[in-house]
């Protein structure tokens, strides 16, 4: 195999597909990205056998064939290269090497038979629809912060996609929560989606997800079935095992009762919160809110570092109300507004709080309040 690559080319695809590889790994060609060079195009692949990436980028390809190479190395390598230097990679079989030559530079990297990389199993998709990328990107950035992190409820570590009735008929929607927090987001239904199983799509995948969301004006297609879950763009295909388990009926836990309703600038909001939590030493510490008419004070009593006092003027016209939340809880729910004004639904001290974004029900976010 000989291709030659441009190096800002070379290094997007590279880069992709090293970010799914483990750091630590037990088996060696997991280590490696699966590099295959046909036609007028190379295709980098990687694997941790949950996950699985394949970037296609176009190259001059002087001789077709296969290798498999550690994937950081190269992507170390393809990085310090310097801007607009073409990349010249040369595979030699029988001697387990890999050239990689740019300038006066020369690098050669031992490399494992393509043989032995692992492929993950294609799957029979039972839902195929294509979704705008900023709309997906709005589903998963906005429930991502609520993915639980405790190992022992799997179920819960990752964002729950499925089709649900939504307040203006039938939508996709992302779901996460952590026992703690919850984030409901809901988006138009695609066509071809209405038959979608429900799939839980783990933190991982949804963190590589991410990357392939960039760009406004693309269009991502989605496969689904019962076990796996696939995101495509022309050049870049992500597919996932999905996670093995039930998720929990979340709708018993968004409240349907709360009467008391605050209405608050969402960015003066999130910098009152930061600024007293300031004197706190853990994160964690509870925030005190208590709201009187068009008035909230937001304080923090930490015993061994201090206090902390800030009043903001809120549109509030019920009956007086003292609750604690955990500041970081608070921060992570008030960044997710992307409108100008948060609005919170209370009922009492002791009961979950629901948050909208202005009058968008779209989005939805509940937080458990804590002891003061």
């Amino acid at each position: 195999m000989k291709i030659s690559v441009e190096r800002g080319v070379l290094l997007k695809a590279v880069s992709q597909a090293q970010s799914v590889v483990e750091r630590r790994n037990t088996i060696p060609i997991l280590a490696n990205v699966l590099i295959e060079a046909a036609g007028s195009d190379v295709t980098f692949r990687a694997t941790d056998l949950d996950i699985e990436v394949v970037d296609k980028a176009p190259a001059q390809v002087e001789r077709a064939g296969a290798t498999t190479v550690a994937a950081t190395t190269l992507h170390e390598i393809v990085r310090k290269l310097p801007d607009g230097a073409l990349v010249t990679l040369t595979a030699d079989t029988a001697a387990g090497r890999l050239t990689v030559e740019a300038g006066r530079s020369n690098f050669s990297l031992a490399t494992l038979p393509k043989e032995d990389f692992p492929v993950m199993a294609s799957s029979e998709y039972a839902s195929n629809f294509s979704v705008d990328a900023p709309k997906l990107r709005r589903l998963f950035d906005k429930s991502k912060f609520a993915i639980s992190t405790e190992e022992t409820r799997y179920y819960l570590n990752g964002v729950y996609m499925h089709v649900a009735d939504g307040d203006d008929g039938r939508a996709l929607r992302c779901v996460a929560t952590d026992g703690h927090r919850l984030a409901r987001i809901d988006s138009d239904l695609p066509e071809g989606a209405a038959d979608m199983p429900g799939v839980i799509v783990p933190r991982k995948t949804v963190g590589e997800l991410r990357k392939l969301l960039d760009d406004d004006d693309m269009k991502i297609a989605v496969s689904v079935s019962e076990t796996k879950v696939r995101f495509a763009t022309p050049d870049i295909t992500l597919t996932s095992k999905v996670i093995d388990g039930t998720f929990p009926d979340y709708t018993r836990v968004i409240p349907v009762g709360n009467t008391r309703k605050l209405e608050v600038d969402a960015s003066d909001f999130a910098k009152a919160v930061d600024r007293v939590a300031t004197v706190s030493s853990e994160r964690s510490r509870a925030v005190k809110l208590q709201l009187d008419e068009d008035r909230l004070v937001l304080s923090v009593n930490a015993p061994d570092s201090g206090a902390a006092e800030e009043e903001l003027a809120v549109a509030y016209a019920d009956e007086r109300l003292e609750i604690g939340f955990n500041a970081k809880y608070l921060l992570e729910i008030a960044s997710q507004v992307d409108r100008e004004n948060a609005v919170f639904m209370f009922n009492s001290s002791g009961d979950p709080t629901l948050m909208r974004e202005g009058s968008d029900q779209s989005a939805v976010y509940v937080v458990m309040p804590m002891r003061v």
